[in-house]
């Protein structure tokens, strides 16, 4: 297993794309819709390879806070996780651990913290993957209970 970062390019954007026709298929994400290649463009992208097998992705761009809010102070340089995905077969073997602290080591020098906002249907398990096993913190969740 290979971790590594990668630019984008028509090749990697096809790659890419077909793992997200996965994840879409998969149905484990409210509201997921597979990646386009203007998703993609201008972000920066990891990869976990197997021989030559993109299993699992993460992908991100910087971004700059605009006000102060309970967590971080306007102007705060981040690192905004849009998507990591591991393939099913791929799973429960840290492939997604590797790629987030790669990930984090190599933004580090440029950023004071890393967010996303995940939305899985299995928020126990996406809960306990970021926080107990992340180190990430909680800070807020939009609740919804459909009526009738």
């Amino acid at each position: 297993m290979t971790i590594k970062e990668i630019g984008y390019s028509e090749r990697v954007a096809v790659r890419l794309i077909a793992l997200s026709e996965e994840w879409e298929r998969e149905n484990s994400c409210y509201g997921y819709r597979r990646n386009s290649a203007d998703d993609l463009k201008e972000k920066r992208i990891f990869v976990a390879e197997d021989n030559d097998l993109i299993c699992g992705y993460l992908f991100g761009h910087r971004t700059t806070t605009e006000k102060d809010t309970s967590i971080y102070k306007a102007g705060t340089s981040c690192f905004e996780i849009d998507e990591l995905y591991v393939k099913a077969q791929y799973r429960n073997r840290g492939v997604g651990k590797k790629l987030f602290l790669y990930a984090e080591k190599a933004v580090s020098p440029d950023v004071d913290m890393i967010m996303l906002t995940a939305a899985a249907k299995n928020f126990r398990a996406v809960l306990h993957f970021y926080i107990d096993e992340l180190g990430m913190d909680f800070w807020s969740a939009r609740l919804f209970k459909r009526i009738g």
